[in-house]
């Protein structure tokens, strides 16, 4: 193993991560955070600030060896300036902190969002609440729960409601799972550990992202106990191999379903996470000294040429792909060699459209979960309980039951007891809840999530005594009025351009002068 020293790590504007030095000029392009925070830690030792939103093996399980350089000798590692410094954001985080409201004072999953936009730092606010474009889908997603009404059932006994059921043959305490979300860190250091901590207390299911802030070791060492049931959602590489392996690791931790992402051909156009990159980039930029600047240029040069193929294509397209950890080639052919690397049952994560829903049934998956990835993808796709009928609908009218053969789940727009309610009505086997989750947990840690789990299952304890259900079994379809669920009454995005450059008219002046 090479031994490189302080000289050589400034001089060719490398990075250092635990006393290993990379490379990673080429990945500049394809960092989700920005180009700036690779280019401010350049020839410094970054650590500190990688643990604050990574986990420690996230470059072997996805750049290619090549990037690795050597390690640092440690006693010169002693030495490096350290790059994590107390700004005015952080001081104002922390009197955030400690104006916020006791947990009890909490009432739903409401309050936690309006906290912990207070409460994190803009660039984890900017990045957790972020929708594509106009953010349409993403508000859709709730508002749709608005137009389905309920139908209550009177006059029978709910002395004793119960909430458990069965997710893919695990039994849990309510048919609701916490999904995957990446950048979980920028909410809580233990990041994935929290929620698998709370999902074992409340005996629900996690979801285990691939870009998880924590190794999949350590989330699945954070289990209450050893028989908890864990999910895994799997995005596919462009080399095959990475996904093998990843697939590999996940079956020897017995997780006990593997949820491939399958709307994710590219990154969706998040402005306001955008914008909010580009001002620190600006931010940035008036701070660097001169040779901040010359480090800058020079990695920018080697990034955008190639020696063998002359100057890369720095188009927005090209920019906007998540490099190999996404593979827009994605397509039906691939489900049977992910089927034949593992024994775990498979589910497609992002399914919007039946016609979808029964490709997936007819080619073997043990189910969908009906997502428009949070709103975060495509604006104007459609909610995911708004497609959940005709799903169900094309499902049974191609010989498939799907409370039998086929598990439907649905996420986005999850924030009341009520709409867990409103889903299982209209045929879905359970709920996955996503941003809720995080706000819960940057708010108040693991108390937080607690409370959080604990308000969706009074709340849905509550609704289904009022609606006459005292199981989820009893839940039917005929509980719900869905007539008005497709009325789109969606507002157009403020014309600012136009207000700005209109000018309406005006009363006569007064013909007499004033006294």
């Amino acid at each position: 193993m090479k031994t490189i020293s302080l000289n050589e790590v400034a001089q060719h504007d490398q990075e250092v991560i635990h006393g290993k030095v990379y490379d990673l000029t080429h990945f500049l392009p394809q960092h989700a955070g920005g180009e700036h925070v690779i280019l401010k830690h350049a020839g410094k030792d970054a650590t500190e600030m990688f643990d604050q939103i990574h986990s420690f093996d996230i470059i072997e399980r996805f750049l290619s060896p090549d990037v690795y350089m050597g390690q640092v000798d440690p006693e010169e590692l002693k030495a490096m300036v350290k790059t994590v410094q107390e700004t005015k954001e952080d001081n104002e985080v922390q009197l955030a902190r400690e104006k916020m409201p006791r947990l009890e004072e909490v009432y739903n999953s409401f309050d936690f969002e309006s906290i912990a936009r207070l409460i994190l730092r803009k660039d984890a606010w900017y990045y957790f609440s972020a929708g594509a474009q106009d953010e349409i889908s993403m508000r859709e997603n709730h508002n749709a729960y608005h137009r389905i009404w309920l139908r209550p059932r009177v006059m029978i006994n709910v002395s004793k409601v119960n909430t458990t059921t069965t997710l893919s043959g695990t039994k849990v305490s309510m048919p609701l799972y916490i999904s995957a979300t990446a950048m979980n860190k920028l909410a809580h250091p233990d990041a994935e550990k929290v929620l698998a901590r709370a999902a074992g207390r409340c005996n629900i299911i996690q979801m285990i992202p691939t870009l998880s802030a924590c190794s999949l070791g350590d989330i699945v060492n954070a289990r209450i106990h050893a028989d908890q049931a864990q999910w895994f959602q799997l995005y596919v590489d462009t080399d095959r191999q990475i996904t093998q392996r990843i697939v590999e690791q996940v079956e020897k931790k017995g997780i006990r379903g593997l949820f491939i992402t399958v709307d994710l051909a590219t990154v969706g156009r998040r402005e306001k996470y955008l914008r909010r990159k580009q001002k620190n980039d600006k931010l940035s930029n008036k701070d660097k000294t001169e040779d901040d600047k010359r480090k800058t240029n020079n990695c920018k040069r080697t990034c955008n040429t190639d020696t063998t193929k002359g100057p890369k294509n720095n188009s927005m397209s090209s920019k906007n792909k998540r490099g190999s950890i996404i593979d827009p080639s994605l397509s039906w052919k691939d489900i049977a060699w992910l089927k034949s690397i593992t024994k775990i049952p498979l589910f497609l994560k992002g399914v919007q459209c039946w016609e979808d829903a029964v490709l997936a049934w007819s080619h073997g998956c043990q189910g969908i979960v009906l997502s428009n990835h949070g709103g975060r993808q495509l604006d104007f796709a459609p909610s995911p309980i708004e497609i959940l009928p005709e799903v169900i609908h094309a499902l049974k009218r191609e010989g498939c039951d799907p409370k039998k053969d086929f598990d439907v789940y649905i996420d986005g727009g999850i924030r009341r007891g009520s709409d867990i309610f409103k889903a299982i009505a209209l045929g879905a086997r359970g709920v996955g809840i996503g941003r809720p989750s995080l706000y819960a947990m940057a708010c108040y840690g693991d108390k937080g999530v607690d409370h959080l789990l604990k308000l969706f299952q009074n709340e849905l304890e509550t609704c289904m005594m009022l609606m006459g259900a005292k199981t989820i079994d009893d839940i039917k379809p005929e509980m719900v009025d869905i007539r008005n669920l497709k009325d789109h009454f969606v507002p157009s995005p403020t014309d600012y351009l136009s207000k700005q450059t209109y000018e309406r008219i005006s009363p006569r002046e007064s013909r007499f002068s004033k006294l």
